[in-house]
């Protein structure tokens, strides 16, 4: 494990595989960690990549530098640490590999500054960046079912019960979003130390409440809000894998799945894989990486 002051943040990360191959940046969602990434690193590090693998803030060992910062978890704050950590660790181009938080941060970069960005691939919804504007539009009631859990987090019972029963809180988010992967004890208790972080709980509830419109973001990031409230379109080369037990992400079709998306891109249903597809489909995710950097 390495550590490495990377904008407002001490990041720390895994680096696997030689200095100088193509750099591929891996980054997990919530609520899990970089245990999803040891299969398709080990994979991509033997194929000659080099893999960092950052724990996001609020996840794991790393911690926010200022005691004062806002421990926001909206999107620009997730694309301007991605951002930040490349330059730290002076890599001027990658892919970037994300699904869930992880996407949404691979996307924001992708989408703002493409210069820095080999290809992209993103777990559903594909276009990862969200529309705050449109928020307060009721999504169909299966959606809304399937999105309890933020709901949940925008008052005061749920910052409570998330600091609560963090574990219980987000093993139950993994049976209920991966209903086909049996995971064992291990592999959750792997990631689950993550989440005592002492900023985990502030973070993912005020992710919660901004993509809603329910609290400010943090002012620093004002400016890159207010781009991704255009919708910029992603123009880098682009691989969609999308789990098809997916029990979170909405069904779409392909068409749907690749609005957003300027550039070439295509998309991957993977039978009986849920949301954590790094973790259960790490074979066809390394090769989604492999077909970028063979372009």
């Amino acid at each position: 494990m390495k550590e490495i002051h990377a904008g407002v943040l001490k990041t720390a990360y895994r680096d696997l595989g030689p200095d100088d191959g193509p750099a591929v940046v891996l980054l997990h969602g919530f609520p899990y960690d970089i245990h999803a990434y040891d299969d398709v690193a080990e994979s991509l590090a033997q194929a000659g990549c080099r893999c960092i693998v950052p724990y996001l803030r609020g996840y794991g060992p790393t911690q926010f530098i200022d005691a004062q910062t806002l421990r926001s978890g909206e999107q620009a704050a997730l694309g301007a640490d991605l951002l930040a950590l490349l330059d730290a660790l002076q890599i001027q181009r990658a892919v970037l590999a994300g699904y869930d938080w992880g996407g949404r941060a691979a996307c924001v970069v992708a989408a703002l500054w493409p210069e820095r960005v080999i290809g992209l691939v993103s777990g559903d919804p594909g276009y990862n960046i969200q529309d705050i504007s449109a928020a307060d539009t009721p999504a169909s009631p299966e959606a809304e079912r399937r999105l309890w859990y933020q709901y949940y987090l925008h008052g005061a019972r749920g910052y409570a019960g998330l600091a609560a029963h963090r574990e219980a809180f987000c093993r139950l988010l993994w049976a209920s979003w991966s209903p086909d992967w049996l995971f064992s004890d291990a592999t959750f208790q792997a990631s689950a130390q993550s989440f005592a972080n002492p900023d985990f709980v502030d973070v993912v509830t005020h992710s919660y409440r901004h993509r809603f419109g329910l609290v400010e973001g943090d002012p620093r990031y004002a400016e890159i809000e207010r781009a991704l409230a255009q919708r910029p379109p992603i123009t880098v080369p682009t691989v969609i894998l999308s789990g098809g037990s997916d029990g979170v992400s909405s069904r779409r079709d392909d068409a749907t799945a690749k609005r957003g998306f300027d550039g070439p891109v295509s998309r991957h249903v993977l039978a009986g894989i849920g949301h954590n597809v790094p973790q259960e489909a790490p074979a066809e995710f390394a090769q989604a990486v492999m077909s970028l950097l063979a372009r």
